[in-house]
Order: C-alpha cells, then sequence, then structure tokens
C-alpha cells in the first residue's frame, strides 16, 4: 500500500507551503486479465482508488464488471496481474484482504426461511466473529441500514429494497474498511433506488466504495469518479467534473449582428461556431456553441468575453458544455466501433 508521502519541490527539499499529500491507494489493480479458455473476460486492466473515494465501475452488462469485483473480493483469481487490497496481494494473502471487505455481490444469498437478525448471527459465525461481539456488531449494522423494525421478521415477508438492505448489512457487519456493491440497485423500484443511494452515500464517510453498474444515473448520483469498461477493457478513467467537460464553450448573448459568428470564429484558440436553434434561448437572444484547440483553451473563455464587450453586445451567459454520461458513453462506443 501507498502510506502517506510529501511531494518535495525540484531541488529535493521539504517546503511546507508546496508540500501536498498523496492520497493513499487503498484498492489497487495492476495488469489483471481474467481468461476463460480462449476468451478473455478481463484484458490488462488497471487502475488505483483512493482512501475515502466513491469509484463507479461501468459498462454494459458482459463488459467485465462482475469479473473484477470477483477478483478484487477473493472470489476469482486473476489469470494475470496483480490485484492489492490495502497493501494485501489478493492471492497471497487472501483472507487477510478479505477481512478488509464487506461485498454486495449482485445477487446477494439470503435465507428467505430465516429471520433477519439470525441470518446476520449466521454470517457473523461464519465470518468467526466471537459469540461475544456478534449481538454489538448486528445491532450497529441493522441500525445503519435502518432495519431495527424488521429484525425478528422473516426475511422472505420483506420487500426487494428491504432484502437489498439486508445484503447490505451483512457486507458492513464488521465495519470494513472497503464497500464492494454489485448492481446495488438493480430491479427496485424509484423510490427503494433513492433510499438505497442515500444508504450509499452515508456508509461512504466511513468507507472506501466501488460499486458496478450498467445505470449512467446511478454513478452519476453517488460517485466521485468513474471507470468506463468495454470489452473487457478500461475505456475511460476520470473524475466525473472532468469526464463531463469538453472542448466546447456555451456563449449566449443578446445581439443583432450579423457577423456574430464571424467575429468569434477571427478569435485565437477558437476552431468552429455554431449558432444554436434559436427556440433553445430566450428572445432576443442567440447562443453559440464554440469548439476550441486544447493548447489555447485556458485563454478563450476571457477573450469571448472581451469580444463581447468590445462589439457591444450584451453577455447573458458564458460557460463550459458539460456533457451528461449518457454522451459520454455513446462517444466511446462510437470510437470503439471505429476502432473494430
Amino acid at each position: 500500500m501507498r502510506g502517506i508521502e510529501w511531494r518535495l519541490d525540484r531541488g529535493g527539499k521539504a517546503d511546507k507551503k508546496q508540500r501536498e499529500v498523496v492520497e493513499e491507494i487503498v484498492i489497487e489493480l495492476e495488469a489483471v486479465s481474467r481468461r476463460y479458455g480462449a476468451f478473455t473476460a478481463v484484458d490488462a486492466v488497471s487502475f488505483t482508488v483512493p482512501r475515502g473515494q466513491i469509484l463507479g465501475l461501468l459498462g454494459h452488462n458482459g463488459a467485465g464488471k462482475t469479473t473484477i469485483l470477483k477478483m478484487l473480493t477473493g472470489y476469482l483469481e486473476p489469470s494475470l496481474g496483480t490485484v492489492r487490497v490495502a497493501g494485501l496481494d489478493m492471492v497471497a494473502e487472501r483472507l487477510s484482504a478479505q477481512a478488509k471487505i464487506g461485498y454486495l455481490p449482485e445477487n446477494c444469498p439470503l435465507y428467505p426461511e430465516m429471520v433477519v437478525i439470525d441470518y446476520l448471527s449466521h454470517i457473523a459465525s461464519l465470518r468467526a466473529v466471537p459469540i461475544a461481539a456478534q449481538a454489538k456488531l448486528i445491532r450497529r449494522a441493522l441500525e445503519r441500514v435502518g432495519l431495527i423494525e424488521k429484525a425478528t421478521a422473516p426475511i422472505a415477508t420483506l420487500s426487494k429494497g428491504l432484502r437489498q438492505r439486508v445484503g447490505i448489512a451483512q457486507a458492513i457487519l464488521q465495519d470494513p474498511e472497503i464497500l464492494v456493491l454489485d448492481e446495488p440497485t438493480s430491479g427496485l423500484d424509484p423510490e427503494q433506488i433513492h433510499e438505497i443511494r442515500a444508504l450509499i452515500r452515508t456508509l461512504s464517510k466511513q468507507a472506501t466504495v466501488i460499486l458496478s453498474t450498467h445505470i449512467l444515473q446511478e454513478v452519476q448520483a453517488m460517485c466521485e469518479r468513474v471507470v468506463i469498461m468495454m470489452h473487457g477493457k478500461v475505456a475511460a478513467d476520470a473524475e466525473i467534473a472532468e469526464l463531463r467537460r469538453s472542448n466546447r464553450i456555451i456563449l449566449t448573448v443578446r445581439t443583432a449582428d450579423t457577423a456574430a459568428v464571424d467575429r468569434l470564429r477571427r478569435l485565437d484558440g477558437v476552431t468552429s461556431v455554431s449558432e444554436q436553434p434559436a427556440v433553445s434561448v430566450a428572445l432576443g437572444e442567440r447562443q453559440f456553441r464554440i469548439e476550441v484547440s486544447a493548447a489555447n483553451a485556458p485563454g478563450v473563455s476571457p477573450a469571448l468575453a472581451r469580444a463581447v464587450v468590445e462589439s457591444g453586445w450584451e453577455l447573458i451567459a458564458l460557460h463550459p458544455e458539460y456533457r451528461d454520461l449518457d454522451a459520454i458513453f455513446r462517444e466511446l462506443s462510437e470510437a470503439k466501433r471505429g476502432q473494430a
């Protein structure tokens, strides 16, 4: 595990004003592959997760997400590569590494004939939790997932949303530092989805969370960062805000200048300008979608603002264009098809 380190200036001297704490890495996959005969389900995947982050593993069904989580939690061994959890090698030190993880598989094995508290007691016994410590741990897990009132209810009588809470309760039973959730809201109704998302956000205050999903809104609602999987490979790995940012700027002004597009095109760093349909803006306003070169991007917005003032136009809005994850996913899919 990479501990807390200090970055030094170029001279090698520690300057308190220049020091920056490097985030502690608690999950690390290094060139991990999983093969089933001639079929490669996961192909040379590498990424890290720092402590306290909520990472979304996004991809279509069959993209390799569940296989990655099974290798991450020690239920599958990688064909190639290394998985480390809290600095422990998941193959060589599997039991110690698994003790750091709470895992909710996509289809969590619940026993419908058991009552909730007995099921959790059974799980605690399987994990060798001392009997004297079980009652306290079970009560705390039930409180955190909001199931105290259902503690003596048969699992068969619970709604799917409440059964999912039971699954989460077993995952957090021993207060793990890493929480791995596979499709945590699959099959739930909108209200149940909202409740489970709120619960996961609460749990993330005390654990690093990695969750897999094929639902774009899931990642956008809960995650700080996303790793997008396609055909067993990493197609993108970035902070959500960074991924949504594009090399386009949206400018909204009020002007009757017929040469507005030509004026904007002449600015340094601007590669193209297109005017948006009048129906998308208020009466009397005009909106321009401006594509900029990556090299000159930082200076384009100030130049646009100056050009608006000097031209005598009324500035209404000036901001980067943000794409939603659906658009990003389509772009990546099209790029992947183009490479095939």
